[in-house]
């Protein structure tokens, strides 16, 4: 009996106890391993560590001489020829996964140290992570410090508790840093989480979820019963110790200072979806920087105090494009600006901490692109967890100038909106209040904790809630040195500025290429509306024939751009715009002395200046919408 030992063995299908003696060999024990799990002798492999390392092979050798003792646990993993007929799930380790595309966001996922080990339960998904989420998993993440002469007694390859390295997430470190860090970065909580002797072997992000659980048959439904196996939890908010973005970066003062030409003009507020990438940000222990490198404005109804957006035919185009152009959607810029003296350019200082940063229908429309636009993450058995797309305000700051300030909204909050649980309040900006269950929906609870006058720990029921404690501020940065994805010194319209005089048409577009003629052609065509134009116009649209382009400048390679430059399509844009580059542009409409425009020759083609269609020549009326040429 004293030979007798139960070895356990981990699979991605659950684990098994195999009983066996310590003379029995190898091959005879994996026979037994096989006939337990249900796989033919060469279909999977058994491994001493989780890491595929020290695998047990198929020998006359005893399981005492490979020192494997009573209760050690060993790691089955499948091959690939039987993986896809039996589990179809594999054990996370440190093996990179491979890299595949998301619709908007280029993404995949790593891991090579230790601590980034995330085990998953055999019903997670298999999920692709973002390609920075990949790198920063390949990081080791420490901070490692120089040795200090006055305190470190040893020499110079020793180390003590003065200079030995810091785990990303030391929270010490990220209070002394200047300025401040409040949250640590996601990557740094995760490694929190995963770090310790079991490795992460029991962490799991849970997504929140405020609806009923489906499925219960013990009672009727919703309103006539509830019980505590279906019934949501209670949800007491708390600041969120991690964010998933650390700065937000615009390449560039221009990008912004185009937004922000339609406020100056009009008076009117604007929004703009950016589009940029996730790159790694230095200066916070693994942080992730999203950069800026285009702002794309969609149709909007916008007044002094009010903006509405309106439903967009061209975003799935946008989107491919960017996708194309090595960009994605990573978050969402608007403004909220009121002049206060117009001759020397100061605005208001209207959100601080007597009024609000963000109002609760802003946390409201946050949390919905958030949900819109989540982040991909192996560790939450949805498959998803958090999201990282931002929300920048542009609007005034303590010195009267614009300022641009970053935010996101808490994994709760994004919760309570995905669930329709948070409504606004009408008269307090500040304020928003948990709705109260209904026969049609039941909302659990939601508290928060403050403190009363006598300075005591309070739970207040939501309604109404400060909306403080669904926001996490990010910093907003410009660079030293300006970067270009879009090196175009020249301007081409932005797109739905018509109430501007500013429209995209072939008028247009002959002024620009005019404007241009000295530049080379990858400069000419490196601006990211003018690539939109050329995509979306009803004209000419080149949405199929326009790939080698975008390449050219994803790559700047001017060899390209000239190959693409030589083809039939460019050379109809180059006649479109010979052809209506006499005439004036039609977001004018009137000459300079106030007239209505002259027509252009009968001979030629012409645009209408309601609708930019190309009409034929001797026609006096649009073809399409019928209105007159001139």
């Amino acid at each position: 009996m004293g030979d007798n030992i139960i070895i356990r063995v981990q699979s991605p299908d659950g684990m098994k106890k195999i009983p066996s003696t310590k003379r029995e060999t190898a091959a005879t024990f994996l026979k037994k391993v096989a006939k337990e799990f249900g796989f033919n002798s060469n279909g999977f492999s058994v491994y001493i560590n989780r890491n595929k390392t020290g695998e047990v092979l198929s020998q006359n050798k005893s399981l005492n001489l490979l020192k494997i003792k009573h209760g050690d646990m060993l790691f089955l993993f499948p091959s690939a020829s039987s993986s896809s007929s039996s589990s179809g799930e594999v054990m996370d380790t440190a093996t990179p996964h491979t890299s595949s595309s998301l619709p908007s966001i280029s993404s995949s996922f790593s891991s090579s140290s230790s601590s980034s080990l995330i085990p998953r339960s055999s019903s997670a998904p298999q999920v692709q992570e973002d390609q920075i989420d990949q790198y920063l998993a390949k990081q080791d993440g420490k901070i490692y410090r120089n040795r200090d002469p006055q305190l470190c007694r040893h020499g110079a390859l020793g180390k003590c508790v003065h200079c030995v390295p810091l785990e990303p997430f030391d929270e010490d470190y990220l209070n002394h840093l200047d300025p401040p860090v409040k949250h640590m970065s996601f990557h740094a909580y995760l490694r929190k989480l995963t770090g310790g002797a079991d490795k992460g072997k029991f962490a799991a992000l849970e997504n929140i979820s405020c609806k009923i659980k489906s499925g219960c048959e013990g009672h009727p439904p919703w309103p006539e019963g509830i019980c505590t196996k279906c019934q949501p939890s209670a949800i007491t908010l708390n600041r969120q110790k991690y964010r998933h973005v650390d700065n937000i970066m615009f390449e560039n003062h221009t990008i912004a200072d185009r937004f922000l030409d339609f406020w100056r003009k009009t008076g009117s507020q604007r929004m703009g979806y950016l589009y940029g990438r996730y790159t790694e940000h230095t200066d916070i222990p693994l942080g992730i920087r999203a950069e800026v490198a285009a702002i794309y404005e969609p149709p909007q109804s916008a007044t002094q105090n009010s903006l509405e957006l309106l439903e967009d035919p061209k975003a799935a185009a946008v989107d491919e494009i960017a996708a194309k152009l090595g960009l994605c959607k990573v978050g969402w810029i608007f403004t909220d600006l009121l002049s206060e003296d117009t001759r020397i350019g100061t605005v208001r200082y209207t959100r601080n901490q007597d009024s609000f940063y963000l109002s609760a229908e802003e946390c409201i429309t946050s949390g919905y692109f958030q949900n819109q636009y989540s982040n991909p993450c192996r560790l939450s058995r949805d498959g998803y967890f958090g999201s990282k797309f931002v929300t920048v305000v542009a609007t005034g700051g303590p010195d009267n100038q614009v300022h641009f300030e970053g935010y996101q909204v808490s994994n709760q909050c994004m919760a309570l909106v995905r669930d329709e649980c948070l409504l606004p309040c009408k008269d307090a900006p500040e304020l928003g209040y948990a709705k109260e269950s209904s026969p049609e929906q039941y909302v659990p609870d939601v508290f928060y904790k403050d403190k009363d006058k006598f300075g005591n720990d309070v739970t207040f029921l939501a309604r109404p809630l400060p909306v403080e404690y669904l926001i996490i501020d990010i910093t907003t940065t410009f660079p030293k040195d300006p970067q270009y994805t879009f090196t175009s010194t020249q301007r081409f319209p932005i797109e739905n500025r018509d109430i501007l005089g500013e429209t995209q048409d072939f008028h247009s577009l002959a002024t620009y290429l005019s404007q241009c003629s000295s530049a080379s052609f990858l400069d000419i065509v490196s601006d990211f509306h003018l690539l939109l134009f050329l995509v979306t116009n009803e004209v000419m649209p080149l949405r199929d024939s326009i790939g080698l382009l975008l390449d050219a400048v994803k790559t700047s390679n001017e060899e390209l751009a000239q190959t693409w430059k030589k083809s039939e399509q460019w050379a109809t844009i180059e006649q479109l715009c010979s052809t209506v580059g006499g005439q004036p542009s039609s977001s004018l409409g009137y000459e300079a002395m106030g007239g209505p425009a002259a027509p252009a020759s009968s001979s030629a083609m012409w645009s209408c200046l309601h609708c930019t269609f190309m009409n034929q020549p001797g026609t006096e009326h649009c073809e399409i919408c019928s209105l007159p040429r001139s």
